[in-house]
């Protein structure tokens, strides 16, 4: 917990989150189980980057929102959703060997869905693009607004808010949307996740996950995290 005032919004505390400077694998996550487990979720936090934060490659360092994800079968990395088995977003920013891009990277939601292009899961990023292949589209709808793509400043706190909203089974009526400072920055609608109501919202985790970080110790700090079924907004 940091107590420092310069690394605390609100009140007297923090979570700070720190990995190491290591080729080694290492995950820092807080969880909490959703009971009763819900269809859609709204979790907003606050969260700064120390000012120092270096990380290129594979990292989850924001919130993630899931069902069947860590237990049951197929869960886990590496294994797709098929709309039976799990679903998850991860609202993260992220550099891969985009070196030209300043840290901490661009904001985006990985994502486990039914529809996926890979096995470790796709990349939606607010102006439409989607890793792997982002030379072909992927269909967000006609209601799908293109917006530009943010990279969050070092140093500095942000209010984040992530919306994920279940389909109904058999409908690609799906969400998943991100607030910055209250102001809605990405939206992705026409989402299929599930095949099935018993996957429901069981979980969601607030992480600083690094896969390789050779570059330099990173830190992280989170305040005043809350979840609700419906919109939160900013503090006042």
């Amino acid at each position: 917990m940091a107590t420092e005032p310069g690394n605390v919004f609100r009140g007297t505390r923090a979570l700070e989150f720190t990995v190491p400077k290591t080729g080694s694998e290492v995950s820092n996550t807080v969880v909490k189980y959703v009971i009763p487990e819900r269809d859609s979720i709204f979790l907003r936090y606050y969260g700064k980057f120390d000012s120092s934060f270096d990380v290129l490659g594979s990292s989850h360092n924001g919130c993630t929102v899931s069902s069947s994800y860590y237990s049951g079968e197929g869960s886990g990395p590496g294994i797709p959703a098929d709309g039976h088995n799990k679903f998850l977003i991860s609202c993260e920013v992220g550099r891969w060997e985009e070196t030209e891009t300043a840290n901490p990277g661009k904001l985006n939601i990985y994502i486990y869905h039914p529809d996926q292009r890979s096995i470790w899961g796709d990349h939606f990023y607010p102006s439409g693009r989607v890793l792997p292949s982002p030379q072909t589209p992927f269909d967000f709808g006609p209601e799908f607004v293109a917006r530009p793509d943010i990279t969050p400043e070092l140093g500095r706190w942000y209010c984040y808010e992530v919306m994920l909203k279940s389909n109904t089974p058999g409908k690609r009526n799906g969400r998943v949307a991100i607030w910055l400072g209250g102001k809605l920055i990405a939206d992705f609608p026409n989402l299929r996740l599930r095949e099935t109501t018993a996957l429901k919202i069981d979980r969601f985790t607030i992480d600083l996950h690094i896969r390789n970080n050779t570059l330099s110790i990173a830190k992280k700090w989170v305040d005043n995290a809350v979840a609700a079924t419906s919109y939160i907004g900013p503090m006042r």
